[in-house]
């Protein structure tokens, strides 16, 4: 590799190159520059902060400086004292929510239902709930109370009944839950998922209702016997009643023989047979109406 000679250096060419100088800024610029973007901060986040938005299904309790407002917030934008204010979001919408209870029945047997509550929070107590009540509505305010009227509605049944009775159990649960919210908060209806008893409970009832069963088909056979049985009865007496009737209008009416043999009568002589005048015997015998004529007889000549 063949070495190049270096190229010269040229003092004169840098001593002709200018030297970069920064323009000095004026401390009191650089204040300003400062205090002006602290100001636009300062007012987008006091614009972010004076307005706020409602969403669909909720209304806005306004809390200023711990003071709740009397009125509530409708849907939609509003503003609001920023920095100071702020606004709480409670739904009006219907809710739904699974609650386990325990409960027992009269005959002191334990019952574990599992419940689905459909609720929902009137406009009209949205304020008064946030201001009185702390934490979730539904656990502090419903699930006690739904409890409360479950195990009373259940002491009043076994716990056959229980199971038997979801629906009025329900209906008397619903209702007394009603009465002791008050209004405050709306209870639209309570679903009874699944009634829960122990194996042994279970299988006594089980037992109990394959002897019910047993016995309603018992019954069943029964009925049905006696009433064949009078069914026969009925239709013995009738015919009886029919034979006693033939009889009394035969005694009554002795012509009546006769008008059924022409009723009865097919255009057919009957054949008379009569008795021979040697043996002093002049009976006939009329043969029955109806019946083939018979062969003829042959009387061999004396």
């Amino acid at each position: 590799m063949e070495n190049f000679p270096r190229a010269p250096s040229a003092p004169h060419l840098q001593r002709l190159t200018p030297p970069v100088v920064l323009p000095r800024m004026n401390p009191n610029s650089v204040g300003k520059l400062i205090g002006f973007l602290i100001v636009t901060i300062v007012l987008i986040v006091a614009a972010a902060q004076a307005t706020y938005v409602v969403e669909p299904g909720f209304r806005g309790v306004e809390v200023t400086l711990g003071k709740v407002s009397e009125q509530f917030k409708p849907e939609g934008f509003g503003t609001k004292a920023p920095f100071i204010s702020q606004i709480v979001y409670i739904p009006v919408r219907q809710l739904t929510r699974s609650l386990p209870a325990e409960c027992y029945s009269s005959d002191l047997q334990q019952v574990n239902v599992a419940l689905r509550v459909l609720y929902r929070i009137p406009e009209s107590s949205v304020v008064k709930i946030y201001k009185e009540f702390l934490g979730d509505p539904f656990e502090s305010l419903i699930a006690p109370r739904i409890q409360e009227a479950l195990k009373e509605v259940t002491a009043q049944q076994t716990a056959e009944q229980i199971v038997k009775k979801r629906e009025e159990i329900k209906a008397k649960a619903l209702s007394a839950t009603k009465e002791k919210l008050a209004g405050i908060l709306i209870v639209e209806d309570i679903v009874l998922e699944n009634i829960t008893l122990s194996k042994e409970l279970e299988t006594a009832i089980e037992s109990k209702m394959v002897q019910e069963q047993e016995a309603a088909k018992a019954r069943f056979t029964q009925q049905k016997a006696q009433i064949e049985a009078d069914t026969a009865i009925i239709k013995a007496r009738g015919e009886a009643e029919a034979i006693r009737v033939r009889a009394e209008a035969i005694r009554d009416n002795p012509g009546l023989i006769q008008l059924q043999i022409v009723e009865k009568w097919d255009g057919k002589a009957p054949l008379v047979i009569g008795g021979s005048a040697e043996g002093g015997n002049g009976a006939n015998i009329l043969l029955p109406l109806g019946l083939p004529n018979p062969p003829a007889v042959t009387t061999p000549r004396r």
